[in-house]
């Protein structure tokens, strides 16, 4: 088995990739909303050249026909500039969208990977942000480029025109924009050392909120709601000094970017005055490059936008890029695929020196009995298995759920080894219905069938966990809609569904955890009884501290520090004072 870490399904991903990639799924869209807004900024530019061209050739003159005629140019110019905006405004918005919903697709496709590990180290409040509000700051590029080119389009043209009107003007223009280009990228550096903390900070206290909303009845039964509550208040000042740090950086950038642009805009004015004063422009030039000069208000303002989203774009291209880059839970299935059909067998299961920690040094691991797990489940009657440690069944249901490799050991099917069938393969050949399964939106009865084969009837399996039960409880039956995660309904209703579920898919290798936690001691009974009868001549693993259900298992083990310490029906080992406690407490 591979104990080692593995590599992303998609390989090493930066941040650049990311961001390079989204630019590039949609540049078609991108470079055709670029020329509307150059268009538009041009025909914006052209706007004080016109009046001022009206003034000198037209009122100056108190020439009627020429007066008309630059004004119908001028109403061109409108409607020129006015449907080049809209139109390159509909082109980014849609480059903005797709390249959103693409940047989603990747995050969701990475954290449903079959061989898993996108989720590792994260709280699900955290891989939600990551994959809205993260890939949203991405795709919004799709809209700042083109307003960035466009904006370089509008200096251009402002440049070119006052060097029409007068050579310093021109010149001022064309030396004084790089400097200020290189201040603008130079103050912009604190805001995007702020932003990935502000988003790491923000992203922790959304986790860490969805999980209190998610566990709030637990949490209120057992008290520990102020507690949790603390929790919460702490990562969320956390978030919120975080996002003040970057909302000040950001401030004092925009604030920066404001002064700069206002006195280079200033310091045209003036020579565009003096120019006027010393007769080398006419009145109609002046108000050409003064109206230029305002013009240029929104281009250079738009470098500061520009390089503000830039900045945090860069942030959540990297968040995104760790969760795509994410190592594997599991290796890939082997290069070549065994010819048996894992349905088709007789589903037996066996665990050889299967160890769930590293070995420490010097330590056996041959694969014999004294290194590690050594377990066999069979059709017939359900096998189960006592952990004393809970962290020791859930990591050994890991194993063999493959979401998780064991440190050591072997875990084969009908004698082939599990991971050499792909992940979704072998989880379809033993299926490991959780505890805590969430049910989806939908009717009772489309949940209990979600993963049976088709044309599957469900009342049999539904008898079997109680489900029927719950249906008769309810306005239409099994047709009933159920609410996201089933909380329309109680925890012992709940359960029952997802056991039903489980039962319905009729997997070759059934593993259930703990299945009963949350029904009464008779409906367990009635669930015992049931499970043992539906899944006859199936193999079945009951991982549980349950009496009830252990009275009912043909073997049990009993699993101590990651080792079977001890073998026998539930009737025997109650001998063992150890294994007593562990199923009474």
């Amino acid at each position: 088995m591979i104990g080692s870490a593995q590599q992303s399904p998609l390989g090493a991903v930066s941040g650049k990739d990311v961001l390079r990639g989204s630019l590039r799924a949609f540049r078609g869209r991108i470079s055709v909303a670029a020329a509307l807004f150059c268009t538009h900024q041009a025909g914006e530019a052209l706007v004080p050249l016109l009046v001022g061209v009206i003034i000198d050739r037209a009122v100056a003159t108190g020439d009627p026909v020429a007066l008309a005629g630059w004004l119908a140019a001028l109403a061109l110019d409108f409607l020129l500039l006015s449907f080049s905006y809209r139109l390159g405004a509909r082109q980014a918005w849609h480059a903005d969208a797709w390249a959103d919903a693409r940047l989603r697709r990747l995050v969701a496709g990475r954290l449903l990977h079959p061989r898993g590990g996108g989720e590792s180290g994260r709280l699900p409040g955290e891989l939600t942000g990551i994959a809205v509000s993260d890939s949203k700051r991405v795709a919004e590029l799709n809209t700042a480029l083109p307003l960035g080119l466009a904006a370089i389009a509008a200096v251009t043209v402002a440049a070119v025109a006052l060097l029409t009107i007068d050579l310093s003007l021109g010149l001022l223009i064309l030396l004084g924009t790089p400097p200020l280009l290189w201040l603008v990228q130079l103050v912009v550096r604190p805001l995007e050392r702020r932003s990935g903390p502000e988003q790491e900070r923000a992203a922790r206290a959304a986790g860490t909120a969805a999980d209190l909303v998610s566990g709030l009845r637990v949490l209120t039964g057992i008290g520990a709601r102020p507690a949790a509550v603390r929790r919460y208040r702490g990562s969320s000042r956390d978030a919120l000094a975080a996002t003040l740090r970057a909302t000040r950086a950001e401030a004092g950038f925009l604030g920066a970017v404001q002064l700069t642009n206002g006195l280079f805009l200033a310091v045209i004015a003036l020579v565009g005055g003096l120019s006027a004063l010393n007769g080398s422009i006419t009145v109609g030039q002046l108000v050409s490059a003064v109206g230029l000069a305002q013009f240029l208000v929104g281009p250079l303002q738009m470098f500061g936008f520009v390089s503000a989203r830039l900045a945090q774009a860069r942030a959540s291209a990297a968040r995104i890029a760790a969760v795509l880059s994410a190592p594997a839970a599991v290796g890939d299935a082997a290069a070549g695929l065994p010819d048996a059909n894992p349905d088709a067998g007789p589903g037996v299961l066996s665990l050889r020196g299967v160890r769930l920690d590293d070995p420490a040094p010097g330590s056996n691991t041959d694969g014999s009995s004294t290194a590690g797990i050594d377990l066999d489940v069979s059709p017939g009657a359900p096998a189960a298995l006592v952990a004393a440690d809970p962290e020791d069944a859930a990591r050994l249901l890991g194993c063999l759920a493959r979401e998780a490799e064991p440190a050591t050991g072997r875990i084969t099917l009908d004698g082939v080894p599990l991971d050499a069938w792909p992940a979704e393969v072998a989880r379809g050949a033993v299926l490991v219905a959780a505890h805590d399964a969430h049910l989806f939106a939908g009717s009772l009865h489309e949940n209990v069938v979600a993963g049976a084969p088709a044309g599957t009837d469900p009342r049999r399996a539904m008898t079997a966990a109680a489900a029927d039960q719950v249906a008769a409880t309810l306005p239409a039956g099994a047709d009933t809609d159920v609410a996201a995660r089933g909380r329309s309904l109680s925890g012992g209703q709940r359960q029952r569904i997802a056991l039903a579920r489980a039962l319905a898919a009729d997997a070759p290798v059934l593993v259930l955890h703990d299945p009963t936690t949350a029904v009464d001691a008779v409906t367990e009974s009635r669930v015992a009884e049931g499970l043992a009868a539906h899944r006859a001549g199936r193999s079945t693993l009951l991982v549980t501290t349950s009496p009830a259900l252990l009275a009912r298992a043909g073997s049990v083990a009993f699993l101590v520090q990651g080792r079977v310490r001890a073998r026998g029906t539930h009737a025997e080992l109650m001998a063992d004072p150890d294994y007593r406690a562990v199923v009474t407490a």
